[in-house]
């Protein structure tokens, strides 16, 4: 396993991890800590390049900071990237080599699932560190943070139908989704329980039939979204 420190600033610590036997490629930030340790998911994405990835792991990070500090939670922002398809480039070496990488940090960066991990592969990366959560609850945990993320923009969205329509109510109210993972699916049940018209987009077509199967969604395509 190699390891490169790549200096930012305005970032504590960055770092990549080239890992030959696994074939892992992937970077961990560490944007600020000042209020606990960095904690940030692991996110495996096909990356067209290593400065694609860099770029995205360096603004998901600092993102962290500002998102655990408004919440008061007692953390930092940090986060990791992998590079490959996790379809078909994910496996247990992988994971393995992920989690010897997060725990070179010393507990200075807390992993969590993001896009295209999930508990499963949590549970993999604890065997090689600690430093993880997003566990089962069986773990003492808090489980997939899907559903909770996806009821935070819920009620935000209520907020400002509260504030600009004076109502709390989505009858009638059309809302575009971006993107149609796993936050978005508790998203779009809560929605479309709620009577909302929605419309959704993804670069996977399979992703977007099931929602227009499943909540009576209309499917756009992603480059009209906006």
């Amino acid at each position: 396993m190699k390891l490169t420190a790549i200096p930012v600033e305005g970032y504590e610590k960055v770092v990549r991890c080239d890992d030959s036997d696994s074939g892992l490629t992937a970077f961990i930030a560490v944007h600020d800590t000042t209020l606990g340790p960095a904690l940030g998911g692991v996110r495996m994405w096909p990356y067209e390049s290593w400065q694609e990835a860099l770029t995205d792991v360096k603004r998901l990070a600092q993102g962290m900071t500002y998102k655990s500090a408004v919440a008061g939670t007692g953390l930092g922002g940090g986060k990791a990237v992998v590079i490959g398809d996790p379809k078909r480039h994910k496996s247990v070496s992988l994971l393995r080599a992920m989690g010897r990488f997060i725990h070179t940090f010393n507990g200075s960066y807390v992993a969590a699932e993001d896009v295209g991990m999930n508990e499963s592969d949590m549970e993999v990366i604890r065997e090689e560190t600690p430093h993880v959560t997003g566990l089962p609850q069986r773990y003492g945990s808090s489980g997939n943070p899907a559903p909770f993320t996806a009821f935070g923009v819920f009620l935000g969205m209520q907020v400002c139908l509260e504030r600009h329509l004076h109502t709390d109510r989505f009858e009638g109210v059309r809302v575009a989704v971006q993107g149609c993972g796993n936050v978005a699916g508790f998203l779009c049940q809560h929605l479309h329980e709620a009577g909302a018209q929605l419309m959704v987009a993804d670069v996977d077509t399979a992703k977007t039939a099931r929602f227009a199967e499943r909540y009576g969604a209309r499917v756009v395509a992603p480059e009209t979204i906006y």
